[in-house]
C-alpha cells in the first residue's frame, strides 16, 4: 500500500507543478499528510535535492520514496513523479509518428527546428559570457576558454566521452582554474 501511495502522491506532484521550485510546497503537503517525515526532514531532503545533479523533483522522489520504503519505494515514487511527462511525451511522440508525412506537421517543424537551434545558441552565448568574461573588470579569463578548447578537442577529435571529459576539465580546471 506505502508503495502505491508514494507513487500516486508523487504522480499528483508531477501532474500538479511545473517543475523546480513550484514542486516544493505540493511534496512538503503530501509528504507531511502520510506522516512520511517532519518538515524538518522535508526541507534537509529538499537541500539534498537541490545540491545533487538531476531534477529537483525526481532526486525528491528518490530521497523520500527511499527513506520511506526503500529501494523499491524510490523506484515507486520516481516513476510517478515522471509519469505525467513521460505520458505526454508518448502520446506526442505518438502523434508526430504518426503524422510524419503530414504537410503541416513538417511545415511547422521546420520552423520548430531554426527557433530550438536559436534558444540552445543564446543559453550557450549567456553561459558563455557569464563563464569567461569578468564584466566588471572588463577581462577574459582565458585559463577558463583554455579548458573549453581542449575539451571541445576531446569531445570531437579525441572522441573521448562526456564523463571523461568533465573528469578531465575539473583535474585542468584544479591547476590552471
Amino acid at each position: 500500500m506505502t508503495y502505491l501511495r508514494l507513487f500516486l502522491s508523487f504522480m499528483k506532484i508531477g501532474f500538479c507543478s511545473f517543475g523546480g521550485m513550484t514542486m516544493i510546497p505540493v511534496i512538503n503537503d503530501e509528504v507531511l499528510r502520510y506522516g512520511w517525515m517532519t518538515p524538518e526532514e522535508v526541507m534537509d531532503i529538499v537541500a539534498v535535492a537541490e545540491m545533487t545533479p538531476g531534477s529537483l523533483g525526481i532526486n525528491c522522489a528518490t530521497f523520500v520514496g527511499l527513506r520511506t520504503a526503500g529501494m523499491t519505494g524510490a523506484l515507486c515514487a520516481s516513476l510517478g513523479v515522471m509519469m505525467p511527462s513521460l505520458t505526454l511525451s508518448m502520446a506526442a511522440a505518438h502523434f508526430i509518428f504518426r503524422l510524419k508525412d503530414n504537410p503541416y506537421l513538417e511545415s511547422a517543424m521546420r520552423g520548430v527546428r531554426p527557433a530550438s537551434m536559436g534558444m540552445l545558441m543564446a543559453a550557450a552565448v549567456t553561459l558563455g559570457l557569464t563563464t569567461y568574461v569578468n564584466t566588471a573588470e572588463r577581462t577574459i579569463a582565458w585559463n577558463l576558454v583554455g579548458i573549453a578548447i581542449v575539451s571541445v578537442i576531446l569531445l570531437i577529435k579525441g572522441k573521448l566521452s562526456i564523463p571523461k571529459t568533465i573528469l578531465i576539465a575539473a583535474i585542468l580546471g584544479l591547476f590552471v582554474g
